[in-house]
């Protein structure tokens, strides 16, 4: 087989004639191509949409999530010189070799003919339509490497369709570089290099791209595109990555099928990821002879796609299309669906051919194909609420189409709506109600409030449709639906509905709060247009809390009392309401008012139209509304001094401030003047001041008694202090406190504010407590600034403030004091030895005296060490003046001035009268301490080599260092500091002779560089350095001028010939040394490489060459050279030059090299050093050892080869596996995949001689020898799924763990590395295992990894006995879930043995049913009508519930067709089963009960008892119904048996008494409810036949016989008591006598009298004989007592009207 190069040269040399003659016909082939190509498109977009077209088309590997990624970049990876580049990625199976062909053609697809399979492709020349964006385009597919030119070929003289081979320009590894490293590059790579006046339109399309456009797609699930560019902010296309999903729950019907399909996109514009989903309905049609075109011959079935968005559609902030066909055209249709079929397109694929017949065929079919996937939305989803069901009808087309044919369209799909019954109408009930649009009304929203919120409440709305009109559902009956159901057609109902709705419901009393208020808006905003003036005025509509708290009614016109007051009142703010209304009963003698209950005014407060309702109860109704201010003032208005009303007011006050009811200025503004009761209980109303109660006081503690009161303050009672409960709210001990405190002034220490008089209590000592408590309260008051001077003089003055004098106790006045901490009180003392101090006792006080410092200064205590000071300074100044100071003087000085400054006190006068003076003993004699130096080691050096004053530490001792920082501030020298111009000053003559220590040198340099920095002179210090041999060196001391300063970059090279040059000795001076470079340059010493390298190179070069440069010389060089590599020095370049070309290099093969000639032997080259002969370095023991591969970098940059990739392109070409794969040593296969991974970075291409080699079985795996495309590698991503014996994993105990680190190489070859893509491998292999935890192991992974088998893979699930055995089985005979255990016998159910997680896997892959389907449990159930006798109640019920809950019509049809037998009850533990037909529901429990006594056999259905949620009695009997089975009543047939004799009967004379003018006034009330239907005269006419009864009553029994007819052709018959029996036609109604006594015979008596009367009256009505009879039966019951009937049909909602009042006067009146 040819290889891709081989085949493109083989179409260039056969096809194209390239190497031969030219075609004349290439040019006009050439010409057709550039035309066609030209005018196809209108717009540049086509390239894009053919290029999508054909990704759709390709075929794609299994286990492969189809994707098609477009990049842009700027980078030129082609050298064509394009700005830009786009690159477009597929994850087809790529391009074969007649695809290759056919796209060197023209007309040519291999798409040809192929419509039906699904390929969307039409014009076969789409990809020639780059060429209108690029001149050169590239594709790289399953090997093949090609570029077509838009210029004529040179050759053939034509263009487009020459492929040319591509070498480079790009290469893969460029194209991997713009693709991104992180993942592997999909099979096909197309790039375009962009014409440059083109950029611009491919960025546009590209930033809009449409996300809808995989919507009809079936094979792409994934599209990106994105901008790659070096600088990101060049970034111009608007990034964006699409996905589909689709949920494979597909329901079937018997021409369509309709699924659920999401879209996701992902821009970079935008941070979150965008979603919509889309119901789909796809229809076949068949195709009319009429419609078809030649280009369609082969299709026999229209499919039309409609796609209904759920959500926002993702357009991008586009408009978005509504025509497809298979890709997005540009036609907006204006529909809010999308229509996609195979439309015949626009040559610019912008438009469909409107007046093709062929597509108008399509549009033909588009509004069945709407009308059918509307109901299927709409009316099959039995399950689904109907509020879910209304936003489908947004996807009507209520809006016009721009396109004229497509309003055709619309206005068939409207015609057809009106037809169906498609409106969802209200039903109070499980039926969902669907009727024709012309059938329904709407109702205003406001009242559908009403009614959604009684309906919650219990109020009954089943008749709600029983006026006339079927009224629409209200969740259909919004404004956001008006333009849908204007097109439909729906009008709203008349006015004269709402009366009577409002009137037939309990809505004002049955209903919660917000629903009432909801009546009373709709009543108030219909006010003036609807209800003023009318009977709405006397309807009880408003509430309020009576007298003794019970709700009550009232009408509007009775709200205003005769003095024209309201009576009803509300509060302002809903938040007062319980508050005022619980406080109006505590105050309740004072009030004549009552409020709306607090439900009501909560709602009010509460409700979204508050505004319109308060206005309509102010204005309209006339309720009074009070605010909470207003109600306080009138109960403060009323207290009239009462003690008791006094002391609730100020409860009611701190309660309503605390539930904020009142602000704080309202309550500030009532306790102005509030009343308070005094501890004598006298009610005050003046006051102008408020003290808390005494008892627990702190005023009393300090002061004993009130001594202001005559001043107007007043003490309050302990009333205040005790609990009590007001209006339900508990006030507990003191609570009340606070709030006296905070709003009418009462106040305790430190809050009072005293008078302007002296306070007593500070004229005698004070405790400490009471102390504290005296300098809180002025805390208190200087931070209200409310220091009176009376007050605050008699503190000052006041003897109460504890000292302590030398020692001793006593109390001084706080002016005569002072305040320090106790320590520097103590030192103070002890300093000021001349001099007492009054401190005050900080022992007494503790140190919480300090946090009263500002209060203390504002009393007089002074704080201030200067006015110590003064009077201490003045002392020590004295004797510091006179010349005879001691040492002992000397270090009092000191300490003194310590105790100042860590006080930190002003001493700068103190030490300024004594720093000048000379009495401070020196080396140098007395001297000032000004100028003097205090010894430390830092001084020792520079004593060495200068003259300085030190202080006589020998006269002072080493007491004198205590006291640093006192002699520093006396002017002292402490501490060297870089004190260089000191030294430089005292700087001896001869410093540097004898040899002077390193820190004598250095620190000579030291003041080089100080006096360098400060522009001095340093020629003094320079001179001394010259003058000797000062500089200590590897030889001795040596002149400046002879040394050289070491430097670590490069002194090691004069190190390699021994010692030679004479370096700085490092060790002696340190590392310190070294800084001063300059220094030492200055001095004379050769600090610079250069000049140490040219006396080096001398060395060297005479040296190399040498029989004396030996080994110890190679390694030395080889290590200095190493180190001066890493740095910053440059060697001169003749240096390196000699070194590189000289041979001085020993090597294996015993003559010596230059670098570049040599090899560095390493481990990596021992698997290939057999098959080669390379002068590698002598590293043996008689050379250079193993020392010399510590040179490797050093070698490599001096030309050795040492790394195996610079040798691998020789090794590649000698590779040959052995006949016996076993004898390859693993390190050889890891140095051959080192050798491709190094190839493969250089862009070296694997050769076919040497891909075919590798192509061999010479791999070891778990599973032996295999080939690398029969091979897996087993890395750290497989473990989490895999274990290395589930498949034919490379054997990692033999190669060991590298093997993972050539993952790319293994893949190159041929080996599958990734999770991803070894589903196939794994799935091949299963077959192989027995071990159910492997196998369930394997089937996680393939879940997982989304692995899908091909059509023809055989799908086989194992089902395990024990953990080693099992058999494989198919998926028809499995199930997942069995969750009632019914299935065991039947199929194999997967969650006995496999957990949850591969459920979806068995569903979805495995096509594995979920559950028992319906046929499933037909079939079960038919087994046990054919095998058991009897079932249990589990399988029963579990059976019965799977019916009730999958119920629907196909289920209905299925059991009434198939199911032969029913459960009945039966007095066994089991349940038996009988046919259908002999089998009844008990409908009627009076028959059931007869027949169940006569019957030997169960006749009555089964059903679970009790009853379980899952299958509802009610359902259950429903189902029953409609598969056949009959109810019990429908199903007797009713004779009446008993012949009355004329001698038998007595007439009773007053038949009022039982057909009386109660019974009648019931009938016609029921009668007139607007369900009926009856206007007066029919309702008349119903019960005139009761007026014209006789009545008869005889002794003898009635009775009745029911019989049932069985399919057998037996008859079961039973007779039964009837008491009672109407002829209609002969107008006569006889009675059995009554029987005398008991419950039973009166109720029995009483049923059966309604029932026959009912019966009677409603024979054109039966559906409603059982409601009527209920109500007569309650009134028989009542004996039809007058207000007990009226009572009865108020309650429910049944009225007599004033014909029919009139009618039944009239009738009894003429009796």
């Amino acid at each position: 087989m040819a290889t891709p190069k081989e085949h493109i040269d083989e179409i260039r040399r056969t096809k194209f004639s390239i190497g031969g003659e030219v075609n004349p016909l290439m040019e006009d082939l050439h010409q057709a191509v550039k035309n066609l190509s030209a005018e196809l498109y209108a717009k540049d977009v086509h390239f894009l949409m053919e290029l999508i077209q054909n990704a759709e088309d390709n075929e794609y590997p299994e286990g492969v999530n189809p994707s098609l990624e477009l990049i842009i970049t700027s980078e030129d990876i082609t050298g064509t010189g394009a700005p830009t580049t786009l690159l477009i990625f597929n994850n087809e199976k790529g391009f074969s070799s007649k695809n290759i062909e056919s796209i060197c053609s023209v007309g040519r697809s291999t798409k040809k003919g192929n419509r039906k399979r699904g390929y969307i492709g039409e014009k076969g020349i789409g990809f020639k339509s780059v060429f209108l964006i690029t001149a050169q385009p590239y594709i790289f597919s399953n090997g093949y490497q090609i570029r077509f030119n838009e210029e004529p070929c040179p050759h053939t003289n034509l263009g487009y369709i020459i492929p040319e081979w591509v070498e480079q320009d790009p290469t893969v590894a460029d194209i991997k570089r713009i693709y991104g490293s992180h993942a592997a590059l999909p099979t096909t790579t197309i790039i375009l290099p962009l014409k440059s006046d083109k950029i611009k339109a491919v960025k546009q399309q590209l930033s809009s791209i449409q996300p809808e456009v995989l919507l009809f797609l079936s094979k792409i699930k994934q599209f990106s595109v994105k901008e790659v560019n070096k600088d990101p902010s060049l970034n111009t296309v608007n990034a964006i990555s699409i996905s589909s999903e689709i949920n494979f729950v597909t329901r079937k019907n018997i021409d369509a099928d309709s699924y659920t399909l999401y879209l996701s996109t992902d821009e970079a514009s935008d941070v979150t990821e965008k979603e919509c989903g889309y119901y789909m309905w796809r229809q076949k049609f068949p195709v009319k002879e009429e419609n078809r075109v030649e280009r369609r011959l082969e299709v026999e079935e229209w499919v039309i796609t409609l796609a209904f968005p759920f959500g926002e559609r993702l357009n991008r902030g586009m408009s978005s299309p509504g025509v497809y066909a298979f890709l997005p055209t540009e036609m907006v249709t204006n529909f809010p669906f999308i229509i996609q079929a195979d439309f015949v397109l626009a040559s610019s694929r912008e438009t469909i051919l409107l007046d093709n017949k062929w597509n108008q065929g399509i549009l033909a079919r588009v509004p069945s194909a709407f009308v059918n996937a509307f109901n299927s939305l709409i009316t099959t989803s039995e399950d689904v609420p109907v509020s879910t069901l209304i936003p489908m009808f947004r996807f009507l087309p209520v809006c016009i189409s721009s396109y004229p044919k497509l309003n055709v369209v619309r206005d068939l799909i409207k015609k057809k709506l009106l037809e169906e019954n498609i409106i969802p109408c209200q039903s109070y009930s499980d039926q969902k109600i669907f009727r024709k649009p012309c059938e329904v009304s709407r109702l205003t929203p406001s009242f559908w409030d009403i009614l959604k919120k009684g309906r919650k409440q219990g109020v009954s709305l089943h008749s709600l449709s029983s006026h006339g009109r079927y009224i629409l559902n209200s969740s259909f009956d919004t404004e956001e639906y008006d333009d849908v159901l204007n097109f439909l057609g729906v009008e709203p109902v008349n006015s004269e509905w709402y009366a009577k709705c409002i009137r037939s419901s309990n809505l004002v009393l049955g209903v919660a709060e917000e629903n009432y208020l909801e009546l009373l808006l709709f009543i108030a905003e219909n006010w003036g247009s609807s209800f003023h003036r009318t009977d709405m005025e006397n309807v009880p509509l408003l509430k309020y809390v009576g007298p003794d708290g019970v709700v009550v009614l009232c009408s509007i016109s009775n709200v205003t009392m005769g003095n024209g007051v309201s009576m009803i009142c509300m509060s302002t703010e809903s938040r007062h309401i319980s508050w005022m209304i619980d406080w109006n009963r505590e105050f309740r003698r004072v009030t004549d008012r009552y409020f709306m209950p607090k439900s009501t005014q909560e709602a009010i407060g509460c409700f979204s139209k508050r505004g319109t309702l308060l206005e309509w109860l102010k204005n309209q109704v006339k309720v009074c509304v009070a605010s909470a201010y207003d109600f306080a003032v009138i109960l403060y208005k009323s207290l009239m001094g009462d003690q008791q009303l006094a002391i609730a007011y100020v409860h009611f006050l701190y309660h309503s401030l605390s539930q904020h009811h009142l602000t704080k200025g309202n309550v500030d503004s009532l306790c102005g003047s509030i009343p308070l009761v005094d501890n004598y209980g006298h009610v005050i109303t003046q006051r102008n001041g408020v003290l808390v109660p005494a008892n627990g006081s702190k005023w009393v503690e300090l002061m004993g008694a009130n001594p202001w009161r005559q001043l107007g303050y007043v003490e309050l009672g302990e009333d205040y202090l005790r609990p009590a409960t007001y209006a339900g709210t508990i006030t507990k001990e003191r609570q009340l406190m606070m709030f006296l405190k905070t709003h009418v002034a009462a106040s305790d220490i430190p809050e009072i504010s005293p008078p302007n008089t002296e306070l007593s209590a500070a004229y005698a000592p004070l405790t400490k407590q009471n102390a504290f408590m005296l300098l809180d309260w002025i805390h208190s008051l200087r931070y209200k600034r409310d220091l009176p001077a009376k007050f605050l003089m008699s503190i000052k003055t006041g003897r109460w403030l504890k000292i302590s004098l030398s020692g001793s106790a006593g109390y001084r006045p706080p002016s005569q004091s002072f305040l320090f901490n106790s320590s520097a009180g103590d030192l103070l003392q002890d300093e000021s030895v001349m001099v007492d101090i009054p401190l005050i006792d900080q022992e007494f006080y503790g140190n919480g005296i300090n946090n009263y410092k500002e209060e203390l200064k504002t009393i007089g205590v002074m704080f201030e060490y200067r006015e110590v000071c003064q009077f201490v300074g003045k002392h020590v100044m004295s004797l510091a003046t006179s010349s005879a100071l001691t040492k002992s003087n000397v270090f009092q000085i000191l300490n003194f001035i310590r105790f100042l400054r860590l006080k930190v006190l002003p001493a700068d006068e103190f030490i300024h009268s004594i720093r000048d003076g000379r009495w401070l003993k020196t080396s140098c004699g007395d001297r000032s301490p000004v100028g003097s130096v205090l010894f430390d080691q830092e001084w020792r050096a520079a004593s060495q080599i200068s003259d300085i004053p030190f202080i006589d530490q020998n006269h002072y001792g080493k007491e004198i260092l205590r006291y640093e920082m006192e002699l520093q501030l006396l002017g002292v020298v402490v501490g060297f500091n870089k004190n260089y111009q000191l030294v430089t000053d005292h700087l001896k003559s001869q410093a540097c002779s004898k040899h002077p220590t390193a820190e004598a040198i250095l620190l000579i340099f030291e003041c080089m560089r100080h006096c360098e920095r400060n522009s001095r002179s340093y020629n003094k210090l320079l001179q001394a350095l010259k003058s000797d041999k000062c500089l200590k060196t590897n030889k001795g001391y040596k002149f400046p001028s002879e040394c050289f300063l070491p430097n670590t970059d490069w002194d090691c090279l004069l190190k390699v010939f021994s010692n030679d040059f004479p370096l700085i000795d490092e060790d002696f001076y340190g590392m310190k040394i070294l800084s001063y470079r300059n220094e030492l340059k200055q001095a004379g010493v050769v600090v610079e490489f250069e000049l140490a390298a040219q006396r080096f190179s001398a060395f060297f070069k005479n040296r190399a060459s040498s029989s004396s440069f030996g080994r110890e010389h190679v390694l030395s060089f080889l290590s200095s050279y190493r180190q001066i590599s890493n740095t910053n020095n440059q060697f001169p370049s003749d240096f390196r030059r000699n070194v590189c070309e000289s041979k001085w290099l020993q090597t294996r093969l015993g003559v010596p090299r230059s670098p570049k000639e040599c090899i560095l032997f390493g481990p990596e080259w021992e698997p290939v050093s057999s098959i080669t002969l390379l002068p590698f370095i002598d590293d043996s023991d008689n050379y250079y050892g193993q020392g010399i591969h510590e040179y490797r970098k050093e070698l490599k940059r001096l030309g050795v080869t040492i790394k195996f990739k610079d040798g691998v392109k020789y090794v590649a070409a000698c590779i040959c596996f052995p006949q016996d794969p076993s004898t390859i040593a693993p390190k050889s296969v890891l140095s051959l995949l080192q050798c491709i991974q190094i190839l493969r970075k250089d862009g070296y291409t694997l050769t076919d001689a040497f891909q075919k080699k590798v192509s061999q079985s010479w791999i070891k795996t778990v599973a032996g020898y295999k080939s690398p495309d029969q091979s897996l590698l087993f890395g750290s991503n497989w473990g989490s799924l895999l274990r290395r014996n589930d498949g034919p994993f490379i054997d990692q105990e033999f190669y060991g763990n590298g093997i993972n680190n050539y993952k790319e190489e293994l893949k190159t070859i041929g080996v599958t590395v990734e999770v991803s893509n070894g589903c196939s491998l794994i799935a091949s292999y299963l077959d192989f295992h027995f071990e159910f935890s492997t196998i369930v192991r394997v089937y996680n992974y393939l879940h997982k990894k989304g692995w899908w088998p091909s059509d023809d893979t055989p799908r086989r699930i194992w089902i395990p006995n024990g953990s080693h055995n099992g058999v494989w089985i198919g998926p028809e005979k499995c199930v997942i879930h069995d969750k009632d255990g019914l299935f065991g016998s039947e199929l194999n159910v997967l969650e006995k043995h496999y957990k949850s997680e591969l459920f979806a896997f068995f569903s979805g892959v495995m096509r594995v049913k979920s559950h028992p389907s319906v046929d499933d449990y037909f079939e079960l159930w038919k087994d046990w009508e054919d095998s058991k006798e009897q079932l249990s109640h589990s399988e029963c019920s579990s059976f019965w519930a799977y019916i009730s809950k999958h119920w629907s019509k196909s289920t209905e049809k299925t059991l009434s067709d198939r199911l032969a037998k029913v459960p009945v009850e039966s007095e066994s533990d089991g349940i038996l089963l009988s046919r259908k037909h002999d089998v009844f529901i008990a409908d009627d429990l009076q028959l059931k009960h007869l027949f169940k006594e006569s019957s030997p056999d169960s006749i009555f259905v089964w059903y679970p008892q009790p009853s379980i949620p899952s299958l509802p009695r009610t359902k259950l009997l429903d189902i029953y119904r409609k598969i056949g089975v009959r109810k019990i009543s429908e199903s007797v047939h009713k004779e009446d048996i008993t012949k009355l004799e004329a001698s038998e009967l007595k007439q009773v004379p007053e038949k009022g008494t039982v057909i009386g003018k109660g019974l009648l006034k019931l009938i016609l009330g029921f009668l007139a409810d607007p369900s009926m239907e009856l206007e007066a005269g029919q309702r008349q006419e119903a019960v005139k036949g009761l007026l014209d009864l006789k009545v008869f009553e005889t002794e003898s029994a009635i009775e009745v016989s029911y019989k049932l007819s069985m399919s057998s052709g037996n008859i079961n018959s039973v007779n039964a008591s009837r008491v009672m029996r109407w002829d209609w036609e002969d107008s006569k109604f006889f009675m059995q006598k009554k029987k005398s006594g008991g419950h039973i015979n009166k109720i029995e008596y009483a049923t059966i009298f309604a029932k026959v009367i009912s019966e009677g009256v409603l024979r054109e009505k039966e559906e409603h004989i059982d409601a009527l009879s209920e109500l007569i039966k309650l009134a028989f019951l009542l004996d039809f007592d007058e207000e007990a009937v009226g009572y009865l049909m108020r309650s429910k909602n049944i009225q007599v009207f004033m014909e029919d009042e009139e009618f039944l006067s009239s009738a009894f009146s003429m009796g």
